[in-house]
């Protein structure tokens, strides 16, 4: 009956995501779905008619070409989400590992496995039981993850992760997380609502019982567990799909209920384990740095939407240095919290860590004179806020084109990347690429968009790219999250084909890539012609920069193609 049970609850749990997954899609598709002929809405008065049937009719003469881009667009989006997900499920399970080893969990392996163990009167239903547990554990935390994707649709939590509010907030939050690891206070839920699930698993039998003792592990643990989920949600929710909460509990909990499971099942893996000690403390401390570190790339997202400008890269690289050099100091015993114990000795595996974490600190050191320091590509400032770089371009020689505007369109608040020019206004970059007779490379991006800044750090840093975009190409920058510009309430581009109500330039520039490219991810490349049919489908990011040279060539050679 019980494995009856189990299977009918496995069943409806699956049924339950799948729903929800459809739900997912479905919501996505409503929100920028098109045809396979790009959809448009006339504006203006009588007199623009005539115009807007020109235009109309020069695109729809590129059907067959339109719809042949369409349909590998759609499969490259479905395979960035795809990677997105597995990239947060991957992230839920390092921090459910990680979460194993704090103190408020570690040492209550042992003692979960032996209760189970006396409470079954044998190894066998024991392991049956011990399994439920794991599941349970499971069960609770996709149930949290699924509240927030209830709660937040995907358009909403895209909203969100590049909202300066949203970045500000959370940068405190991982702040204040920090501060609980560092042992300054401790981050717990309501003991009358800890007790009474504690006391619905002593008093439930079967499974019940057994699901109020993963609760009841859950909300006793959540001082330490408190700061790593909040911290996973934040990086979940900050990539706008709408899967992403559930999908990194999902990996979350798969991490930390499997300890408990294998220690059931092989009596030996719990043997094989360390004993508790002072060592999982500074496990704890060591994750207060790295909370520390991450709510700075928080800060720095805030900072650009709301164009402080004083919270530049040699601030948080400065920051980043001291955070990883006092982290090593510490693991070597010489700097000592209240909660951590003496540390007589250190240990092998305290030094490597320790050399790790001091090594680091060095390695960021260049990055204050311009070293491109790629492993903090996406996370740390773009290169265009430093003051100072040693050679002056970084690597990537300026534009020099002598017909180039001297100031462009919102270059008051809006910076290309470092040694590029750019368009931010769609209209005024068509009307220059058309001048100079080149293609458009259009860039969907985002003051908060990791994978937009790692593009421009480890990729358009590559001497062919960056060849190809400054020599070939017109860049058009076009901003989501930019609030600051103000829009009238109609805003006519180039081709005057397009009709919206939004308020600022980033959500005009958000409802442009949906309503004429079917997408609202960022980073996304269009290598367009001047009537902004694309060339080739659009792509996000490519991390390879061969591969992204080719992509580019590949328009290039389409646009000249055409010209003929």
């Amino acid at each position: 009956m019980k494995k009856l049970i189990l299977m009918l609850g496995l069943v409806l749990s699956m049924l339950f995501l799948h729903s929800i997954q459809s739900f997912a899609l479905m919501q996505s598709h409503d929100s920028t779905a098109v045809s396979d002929d790009i959809q448009f809405t006339e504006i203006g008065s009588a007199q623009d008619s005539a115009s807007n049937a020109v235009v109309k009719d020069t695109l729809r003469k590129d059907t067959v070409k339109a719809a042949a881009v369409v349909k590998p667009l759609q499969a490259t989006q479905q395979a960035e989400k795809e990677k997105t997900l597995w990239q947060t499920f991957i992230q839920g399970l390092i921090g459910g590992f990680i979460a194993f080893l704090m103190p408020c969990i570690f040492p209550m392996v042992p003692l979960t496995v032996s209760y189970f163990t006396k409470r079954a009167g044998s190894r066998k239903k024991g392991i049956g039981q011990a399994i439920i547990y794991g599941i349970s554990i499971i069960i609770i935390y996709v149930a949290f993850g699924l509240l927030i994707t209830v709660l937040f649709g995907s358009a909403k939590l895209n909203e969100l992760s590049s909202s300066g509010w949203f970045n500000f907030t959370f940068f405190i939050l991982l702040v204040v997380f920090a501060i609980s690891f560092f042992g300054a206070f401790e981050i717990t839920l309501p003991s009358s609502f800890v007790n009474k699930i504690d006391q619905k698993a002593d008093d439930s039998k079967g499974l019940g019982g057994i699901f109020f003792m993963a609760a009841s592990l859950a909300l006793v643990s959540f001082s330490c567990t408190g700061p790593i989920i909040g911290t996973l949600l934040v990086q979940a929710s900050s990539k706008g799909e709408i899967l992403a909460p559930a999908i990194g509990m999902f990996g979350f909990a798969v991490a930390l209920a499997l300890p408990f499971t294998l220690s059931a099942i092989f009596p030996g893996f719990l043997s094989s384990m360390p004993k508790s000690g002072g060592w999982l403390n500074s496990v704890k401390v060591c994750l207060g740095f790295l909370e520390l570190a991450l709510a700075l790339k928080f800060l720095s997202a805030a900072d650009l939407v709301w164009h402080w400008e004083w919270f530049d890269r040699e601030i948080f690289l400065v920051l980043w240095i001291v955070i990883f050099f006092l982290m090593g100091i510490y693991i070597l015993g010489k700097i000592k919290f209240s909660h951590d114990s003496d540390v007589p000795y250190v240990s092998v595996p305290r030094l490597f860590f320790a050399i790790i974490s001091l090594s680091f600190a060095v390695y960021l050191i260049p990055g204050l004179w311009g070293a491109p320091v790629n492993i903090l590509s996406g996370i740390a400032p773009p290169l265009n806020t430093q003051d100072f770089i040693l050679g002056g371009s970084g690597g990537v020689s300026a534009q020099t084109s002598s017909d180039f505007p001297a100031t462009v369109k919102y270059n008051d608040v809006l910076h290309p990347p470092h040694g590029f020019n750019a368009f931010f206004d769609l209209d005024e970059g068509l009307a220059y690429a058309k001048k100079v007779n080149k293609p458009v490379l259009i860039d969907f991006t985002g003051h908060a968009c990791v994978n937009c800044r790692k593009m421009e750090d480890k990729v358009w840093i590559n001497p062919q790219v960056g060849h190809l975009i400054k020599e070939e190409y017109v860049l058009i920058q076009l901003y989501v999250d930019e609030r600051s510009v103000k829009m009238p309430q109609e805003k006519v581009h180039y081709s005057k084909i397009l009709r919206t109500t939004t308020d600022d330039l980033g959500r005009w520039n958000g409802d442009f890539q949906a309503s004429t490219y079917n997408s609202n991810s960022q980073p996304f490349y269009v290598l367009g012609g001047h009537d902004l049919v694309p060339l080739v489908a659009p792509q996000g990011a490519i991390f390879d920069a061969k591969e992204y040279a080719a992509y580019l060539q590949s328009g290039l050679d389409k646009f000249k193609a055409s010209k003929k």
